[in-house]
């Protein structure tokens, strides 16, 4: 293949691929990161991408180093690969490449080996894949990157040598240094290293433009079809565009692309979100002195100071809703009816205090138990943040502000017995925060 005819072939090549990049585009939505979390794993991202690529072939690398032709000749190669992306910075990467290599020594006097064509049957290879672009924290997206590559394969080729008396064509005669002389074969098995860098150019959510080089060292001094008496190793390098498709849903962005500090900065970032933190924080600190002031009992009968009647009452008394001793013959008990029938009562994270959402379902409790009597326990759970020990007293917090709130309007605290049971009988999967709302709760269970 002379140069103008490469020109053209890589050119169509690249205006097919273009092509469908620009289909991909117009139907690929972009991706959303708004629920990406810091610590939430590869699987909120894409992580498989398949690509092909196209490009030169050369018999030589940018480094130098010997050979045994002093012209060589640039062919068409093109190939594919997949790759998985295991974090922001790093993926592993198959590769195949397939093609020819040529060269010739033109202008020497007289020479003993005019040319050689070696048909690269398979380059496959497995390599590391380095993206350098994603360590640019200045920038919120990046849409350009740097990546370097390195790895180990295998090839089969098989040269095809002109010399001053004939033509040798190793393709059914192939044999090497590690090759039975007796068995041969229509390609040469060998071992090879790509080392290679490129630059990558986002398109889409969905597809990147690669430009990259890669030096391959083969482990052999036969793949133009002479020996330099075992003193070097032959080498070759490939040039190549191409484009890669990432794979998996729609909705998730693609990991390569992913910068971490961007995803930490998006709370830090976020005026409304510090806002509404900041009057979450007075709301509760509010709320928790609220809550002192009514759990105020100077006299110790369960009953708050503001609703006691009979401040001052002996320790040990039983007394009524209000404060007030009970009349010395025991009330006759009646049966309890529908105490356990009321719903759960849910909380907000790491809190204990009560929603507004919550005063009718308790104000029903409380009617039921006043007009009835009987005894309930209000037992308290919590989610699975956190640690064991805290989640329990959390659980026991949450009992207690239901029993604080009965015993205010008006139940006898000898009626109600709480009781914390921390992250145990979940109700729904702590992996998900829908469950973990339903597990923050407290359930009433009659005596």
């Amino acid at each position: 293949m002379n140069y103008s005819t490469l020109k053209k072939s890589v050119a169509l090549s690249l205006v097919a691929l273009t092509g469908v990049a620009s289909l991909a585009v117009a139907q690929d939505a972009p991706a959303t990161s708004s629920a990406v979390k810091v610590f939430g794993g590869r699987g909120q991202y894409r992580t498989w991408s398949i690509g092909v690529h196209g490009g030169v072939l050369m018999p030589v690398v940018a480094i130098g180093g010997s050979n045994d032709f002093n012209k060589w000749d640039a062919n068409l190669g093109y190939g594919l690969n997949i790759r998985k992306q295991l974090g922001h910075s790093f993926g592993l990467e198959l590769n195949g490449t397939r093609g020819k290599l040529s060269g010739n020594n033109d202008g020497l006097s007289n020479p003993a080996i005019k040319e050689f064509e070696t048909q690269l049957q398979y380059a496959v290879d497995l390599r590391g894949v380095v993206n350098l672009g994603s360590i640019d924290f200045l920038r919120r997206e990046n849409s350009v990157g740097f990546f370097l590559t390195a790895g180990a394969g295998m090839m089969a080729y098989a040269p095809k040598v002109t010399t001053s008396t004939g033509v040798i064509d190793w393709k059914g005669k192939a044999v090497g240094p590690a090759d039975d002389r007796h068995d041969a074969k229509d390609y040469v098995k060998g071992f090879y290293i790509p080392v290679g860098a490129g630059v990558k150019f986002k398109v889409s959510e969905r597809v990147n433009f690669n430009l990259g080089y890669t030096m391959n060292f083969v482990d052999a001094d036969n793949l133009d079809g002479v020996y330099a008496k075992g003193q070097t190793k032959d080498k070759f390098s490939y040039g190549y565009a191409g484009l890669e498709f990432s794979l998996g849903s729609s909705a998730k962005p693609t990991l390569e692309w992913t910068n971490p500090l961007a995803t930490m900065y998006d709370e830090l970032k976020d005026p409304t979100l510090r806002q509404e933190v900041e009057a979450l924080k007075n709301r509760v600190s509010a709320v928790e002195k609220s809550v002192e002031d009514l759990k105020k009992d100077s006299d110790g009968d369960g009953v708050a100071d503001q609703f006691d009647k009979c401040p001052g009452t002996p320790a040990g008394t039983a007394v009524d809703g209000s404060g007030c001793p009970l009349p010395k013959p025991a009330p006759v008990e009646t049966p309890v009816s529908n105490v356990t029938g009321f719903e759960k009562i849910g909380f907000d994270f790491n809190s204990s205090v009560l929603k507004t959402e919550s005063y009718p379902t308790l104000d029903k409790l409380s009617s039921t138990l006043r007009e009835n009597g009987g005894k309930v326990t209000v037992n308290g759970y919590a989610s699975s943040e956190g640690t064991a020990a805290y989640n329990l007293k959390l659980s026991k917090d949450r009992a207690n502000s239901v029993k604080t709130y009965l015993v205010n309007s008006g139940v006898n605290a000898s009626q109600v017995a709480t009781k914390g049971y921390g992250e145990a009988n979940p109700i729904a999967s702590n992996d998900t925060e829908e469950g973990r709302i339903q597990n923050r709760r407290v359930e009433t269970a009659r005596n």
